[in-house]
């Protein structure tokens, strides 16, 4: 498997699939681990990354996660677009992306499990889900947990349990998260209420490609902030009570768009759709926001005979790094917007 092979699947935050899916575009779990007898990343020299990469590696072969259907990239070996492309499919984090000494990243031809080597810390394995399926991803990055624990030892305090770089991930070392898509909530102005009252539950908010991003699109990432306190089952019971609500308030604040303004629903949103399909030359931000007025519309029926596959398909192919990969090129930014604007011209027909 090579990177440029991802281009033949669909990433599975955007699948359009599992519970709730239209409203809960992905459900993620990520584990931070790192190992006993080797400075965490941000202290470590040259010398000793590279022999926590190298015993990660290896702990990854034998446990089979290295495989025909994964490749480990180094990313001394990536270029910058190639980097851009894997954050755009939430395989790798901004922060990963920086700097390259010692650095790696395994991940799977469907894009439900990244493991980045040598972020922030040693280990962070993520397994993604389409639609509202916390438990599931929690069941799959466990199994892969424990096969890892008895290839590598992880720095582990009886008082404080897995020890990590930041604080906030102390204790079971994991985060849940969900991927929302809330346009009833941003488009009735209740979404500032709805994620004042989420911080206060000691959740937090973020945009499409997590933290340091802001909402775009009408995309929410919420998470729990603390992994300490309760195990992992607790936690991801309580972020599901909370997402569970935040759906209710969604289909809430759609059923009311459609009682109260139709008219002006469906003007913004068939508005949208002609700009889609008849612009010559439209932006990345542009797109991501009329796409999800354009699905906002197909959930609702008020556009009909277009397939959210394709619209979800569409958030992540018109991305800056994916047209150039599709392009096999680098591409300006005038070209990228000419790129795009074709793009979805073809697809939505």
């Amino acid at each position: 498997m090579k990177i440029d092979d991802l281009l033949n699947y669909t990433s599975e935050w955007l699948r359009g699939t599992g519970p709730h899916a239209d409203i809960v575009i992905s459900s993620r779990i990520r584990l931070a681990r790192n190992l006993d007898k080797v400075p965490f990343p941000h202290w470590a020299d040259k010398k000793q990354r590279e022999q926590a990469l190298g015993l990660i590696r290896d702990a990854l072969k034998k446990t089979g996660y290295i495989n025909s259907k994964t490749v480990l990239l180094e990313l001394s070996g990536l270029d910058n677009v190639d980097k851009q492309f894997l954050i755009e499919r939430h395989l790798m984090s901004y922060e990963h992306a920086k700097g390259q000494n010692s650095k790696a990243v395994v991940i799977d031809e469907e894009g439900v499990l990244a493991i980045m080597i040598n972020e922030e810390d040693h280990l962070r394995i993520q397994v993604m889900q389409s639609g509202f399926n916390l438990f599931e991803a929690w069941k799959i990055i466990s199994a892969i947990d424990d096969a890892l624990g008895r290839e590598l030892s992880f720095a582990f305090s009886k008082e404080w349990g897995y020890l990590t770089a930041c604080p906030t991930n102390t204790g079971t070392g994991m985060r849940g998260s969900v991927m929302l898509h809330l346009p009833a909530l941003v488009l009735s102005r209740q979404i500032s209420r709805v994620l004042a009252a989420i911080a206060k539950l000691h959740f937090t908010s973020r945009g499409l490609y997590g933290e340091g991003t802001e909402a775009s699109g009408n995309f929410f990432q919420i998470s729990n902030q603390v992994a300490l306190g309760n195990n992992e089952e607790e936690m991801i019971a309580n972020i599901n009570g909370l997402i569970k609500q935040i759906i209710e308030q969604e289909e809430a604040g759609r059923a009311a768009l459609l009682t109260q303004n139709r008219d002006m629903l469906e003007d913004r949103i068939c508005r949208g759709f002609g700009t889609l399909r008849s612009a010559h030359i439209i932006s990345s931000q542009e797109t991501i926001e009329l796409l999800s007025l354009l699905r906002l519309g197909c959930d609702l029926q008020i556009i009909k005979n277009i397939d959210r596959r394709i619209i979800n398909e569409l958030f992540i192919l018109t991305q800056p790094a994916h047209l150039q990969k599709i392009e096999g090129r680098k591409l300006s930014t005038e070209e990228r917007d000419l790129k795009r604007a074709e793009l979805i011209r073809r697809k939505l027909g």
